[in-house]
């Protein structure tokens, strides 16, 4: 591969897909925190742009050094995108249906509880640790990428990674803005939307790398 224009509109469109399970989880995150600033997208679209960085790298890497044992860990990179993000999106579901039912007893309404308590349930921000599970889930099928890269010399190798890098930063922080919109819109109801999105992407993640 040489240094030209395809060379930048393979590396473009690599970013394009490998940022589509990244950018359905910030609309996620979006959504369960409307409120958030623009510094913190920044910093969360950073995170997945990171992942994104590392994992074509280190794919890279490990076709060039251990290429036999990189190709049966494969198989596990389905798994592993499907159990992590069924933690996240199940943990987000309990957490909302639990946190509804404890705004209820607090205020002694049914049917969801009054404003100020629907008003605490969303106002629960995304921790890092549950962040950066969610940039290795998004992002470990880009370790597939290091096969595709294989006969990239390491500076064409480390210039598309960061091209794929400044593509999901660009998308992430697209799909913060949608979910921000979207998440004032659904109240209370965004942080349970927002599970079921994270369970059907680890679902999709996993039929797509075990059965084509």
């Amino acid at each position: 591969m040489n240094w030209n224009l395809i060379f930048l509109a393979n590396s473009c469109l690599l970013g394009v897909g490998l940022a589509m399970d990244a950018f359905s989880v910030s609309i996620v995150n979006a959504l369960s925190e409307p409120g958030m600033r623009r510094r913190r997208q920044c910093a969360i679209a950073g995170v997945y742009a990171l992942f994104q960085f590392l994992m074509p790298l280190a794919g890279w890497i490990c076709v060039r050094t251990i290429a036999s044992i990189f190709t049966s860990f494969q198989k596990f990179i389905p798994w592993i995108a499907l159990i992590l993000l069924l933690y996240i999106g199940g943990k987000m579901i309990a957490e909302s249906i639990l946190e509804g039912r404890k705004s209820c007893e607090k205020c002694g309404k049914s049917g969801g509880g009054c404003a100020d308590c629907k008003n605490k349930s969303q106002s629960k921000k995304l921790t890092f640790a549950v962040l950066l599970i969610q940039g290795i889930a998004t992002s470990i099928d880009a370790l597939s990428v290091g096969f595709t890269i294989s006969d990239y010399g390491l500076l064409m190798a480390v210039s598309a990674s960061l091209i794929i890098a400044a593509v999901t930063f660009a998308i992430c922080m697209t799909g913060l803005l949608i979910g921000r919109k979207a998440g004032e819109k659904l109240s209370s109801h965004a942080q349970i939307l927002g599970g079921l999105i994270l369970i059907s992407i680890g679902i999709e993640i996993f039929v797509r790398g075990v059965f084509f």
